[in-house]
């Protein structure tokens, strides 16, 4: 099984060829082809490339599915006997990113 570990919008998240993933937001509309290059780690059937701390040359390539925002998180702030409460909502935004190719040193790697 091949995959890869890659850094975008602060995270880090392990990522597989033909899946999709939703991640925080990249630029672009859907069907924008989107490089990432921030390629940390990278399995091939066994045969480890480790970055120091990103690999030279590796890349993780696809193309964004659509923009949505994500589920509402509430945020809740009392203060007990002051009767002071808060109460906000926030949404993040996502873009749900299809992986199609992993690539090292120009090599690109089968699922």
């Amino acid at each position: 099984m091949a995959y890869a570990i890659i850094e975008t919008g602060g995270k880090q998240m392990r990522v597989e060829p033909g899946r999709f993933y939703d991640i925080e937001r990249l630029a672009g509309d859907a069907d924008t082809a989107v490089t990432i290059d921030k390629v940390l780690f990278v399995n091939n059937e066994g045969d480890f490339t480790v970055g120091q701390p990103t690999i030279d040359g590796a890349t993780v390539s696809g193309k964004i599915l659509k923009q949505f925002r994500g589920k509402k998180v509430i945020v809740y702030k009392m203060q007990p006997k002051k009767k002071t409460r808060k109460k906000r909502g926030h949404r993040q935004e996502q873009t749900r990113f299809l992986v199609e190719s992993i690539k090292v040193g120009g090599k690109e790697i089968k699922a």
